[in-house]
């Protein structure tokens, strides 16, 4: 009897639901559907630690991504142990003395571990100086070691320079040139494909032209000779001005995907009951697309825009791996493999593929995030 009962209310319950659903807002529906896919979350949470750790990066590295220590060429990262000298296992980690000598027949440096000789690693350690943000000045780092010794936790590269500072220095401008470069994107393709498909005409023909003649060339020998086209005054600019260089040729060639996608919306929209009624109500072309148009194709810029930013972060890395990009004494993740070129040093030393690495997990979350919203940026879907 008890079971018959609740039948009724179930149902009831269901209909509400039904109803509530009915009721919500497409930006409402898109959320829903949005989380309910894991892998979205995963690369949105996992895209927010990578930020914030980027960040933090000469806070949490203990030494400057510059420093060169010249009796630590090529090392290895350094080992920790939570034994402490007494024998016994704690919670404290401490690391092992390491000495370095010089390889006369090979002539190279050799790393001996004294592993009955441990120093106790420190928290809120004060060493080289850093600005935090650009701008906040400090020289306390989250880990090191008190006195010279210092500690490696992805060894050290054929300069000395620690890899982990330098891998958290070169995802500061790997990172962030992938937003700056779709931002740049989504400015000139937004305005060039929706000029193109509510003007038509002339003007939709020579834009369409030169969007096939730029989608006609392999990206990566364009982005090169772009890169390499660059004046002669490029050789005295600084890395902030390579920086937005390295940008701006970025977006020159990836504006035309989206140019191409929003001139199919906005010919769609065009003859829509909305526009038309803008049209007979006085509003200007101007209105029309920037109040009406723009903002209904808002979800389908931040899909592409999402999908074009590991095209970007690729692109950048291999204009740096081709020592076109980022130079010297800058830093991102394409300069730093620049040293892993050659199989031997690979084979010796594979902690300086580790800013690969850091490439393939970043492009993977934002992978998981573009396809996501692709898909939630239609909710009436199935």
């Amino acid at each position: 009897m008890a079971e018959i009962s609740d039948q009724p209310v179930h149902a009831a319950v269901d209909a509400q639901e039904v109803s509530a659903v009915g009721e919500l807002s497409q930006g409402r529906l898109t959320w829903m559907r949005f989380r309910r896919n894991k892998l979205a979350l995963i690369g949105g949470i996992g895209l927010i630690i990578m930020y914030i750790v980027v960040a933090l990066g000469p806070f949490l590295a203990g030494n400057h991504y510059q420093y060169q220590n010249e009796d630590y060429l090529f090392g290895p990262a350094t080992q920790i142990t939570f034994t402490g000298p007494d024998g016994r296992f704690g919670l404290r980690p401490y690391i092992y003395q390491i000495s370095t000598r010089l390889d006369p027949e090979e002539f190279k440096f050799v790393f001996d571990i004294d592993r009955e000789t441990k120093t106790p690693l420190e928290f809120f350690v004060r060493g080289d100086g850093y600005k935090l943000l650009g701008f906040i000045k400090g020289n306390v780092h989250l880990v090191g070691v008190e006195g010279d010794q210092r500690i490696y936790p992805l060894g050290a590269d054929a300069l000395g320079r620690d890899v982990f500072a330098r891998l958290l220095a070169g995802g500061q401008v790997s990172l962030t040139i992938g937003l700056v470069g779709v931002a740049l994107t989504i400015l000139f393709g937004s305005f060039m494909g929706t000029v193109s498909g509510y003007f038509g005409g002339l003007a939709d023909d020579v834009i369409q032209r030169v969007v096939e003649l730029i989608m006609s060339f392999p990206t990566v020998p364009l982005w090169a000779a772009l890169a390499a086209a660059m004046p002669p005054i490029s050789g005295s600019f600084s890395a902030l001005d390579r920086y937005f260089l390295i940008t701006v040729i970025l977006s020159l060639v990836n504006w035309t995907g989206l140019s191409r996608q929003l001139r199919a919306k906005v010919m769609a929209y065009r003859e829509s009951d909305f526009v038309m009624a803008a049209l007979a109500a006085g509003a200007s072309d101007l209105r029309i697309i920037f109040v009406h148009m723009m903002p209904n194709a808002s979800s389908h810029i931040i899909v592409v825009a999402a999908l074009s930013i590991p095209g970007m972060i690729l692109g950048e890395t291999a204009l740096s791996f081709l020592g076109l990009g980022i130079l010297p004494p800058a830093v991102s993740w394409g300069s730093m493999l620049t040293d892993a070129q050659h199989v031997p040093v690979v084979l010796e030393h594979p902690w300086l593929m580790t800013p690969g690495i850091a490439v393939i997990i970043a492009v993977l979350f934002y992978s998981f995030l573009g396809d996501a919203l692709r898909d939630a940026a239609d909710p009436y879907s199935i």
